[in-house]
């Protein structure tokens, strides 16, 4: 059973059509340059450290409404969220993949166009899993399997997961709370995804007041 994914369960709400405006600019820059693997990823674990996850969630649930083929494969192997959101099982996953060099076990979580690869459980050395040769050919096979596949990172500062999947993504989603993400934090963690290489295309202000005088059309 899913948890609190607003894009299920109030698809009506204004939080829900700024996520299919996220969509939008993201399918628009798809035109213009390859923008297929996309990394979620947050500054530094705050309060609300899970929002990232619930990011990724939502708008993996508006790509596949718009008929294309989505994969969400969380790649945090610390603290990961998407098998608890999905209510999916977390025995196998990108972990037993990577170390098994197994086939990648795809769930289905009853959105149409819409699968998830779960963390697995958690290993000793998620860094260097995440940068291994195994993990280099699964995100060329997957990346050949859908449309969009979104990766649910770690955030940037606490660990270097976040630097590592960057390589593999066509562009990167910065996710900040407002109240709560500090200036400092984010500064920090653009230079260290500059420093990479990383292609940052956008930040999304999670838990920010709502506008109300333009919701009513």
């Amino acid at each position: 059973m899913t948890k609190n994914i607003i894009t299920l369960i109030d698809a009506n709400s204004s939080v829900s059509e700024a996520y299919r405006a996220l969509r939008t600019n993201i399918i628009f820059a798809d035109k213009k340059e390859r923008l297929r693997v996309i990394l979620v990823c947050g500054a530094s674990p705050e309060n609300n450290s899970d929002s990232k996850s619930y990011v990724t969630a939502n708008l993996a649930v508006t790509l596949a409404q718009s008929g294309r083929k989505t994969l969400i494969m969380d790649c945090d192997l610390r603290h990961p969220n998407q098998h608890d959101i999905w209510g999916v099982p977390n025995e196998f996953g990108l972990s037993s993949t990577l170390i098994s060099n197994d086939i990648v076990n795809k769930l289905d979580v009853g959105v149409d166009n819409l699968s998830i690869v779960t963390s697995g459980p958690t290993p000793k050395n998620p860094a260097d899993l995440l940068g291994s040769n195994n993990m280099d050919r699964l995100m060329v096979d997957l990346s050949q399997q859908a449309d969009f596949v979104l990766l649910d990172s770690p955030p940037v500062l606490p660990v270097t997961d976040a630097a590592i999947l960057s390589s593999y993504a066509d562009g990167v989603i910065v996710v900040l709370n407002s109240g709560q993400s500090r200036r400092d934090h984010l500064e920090r963690a653009s230079e260290i995804l500059n420093q990479s290489g990383a292609r940052v295309i956008g930040a999304v202000l999670n838990n920010a007041p709502v506008d109300l005088s333009v919701g009513s059309y």
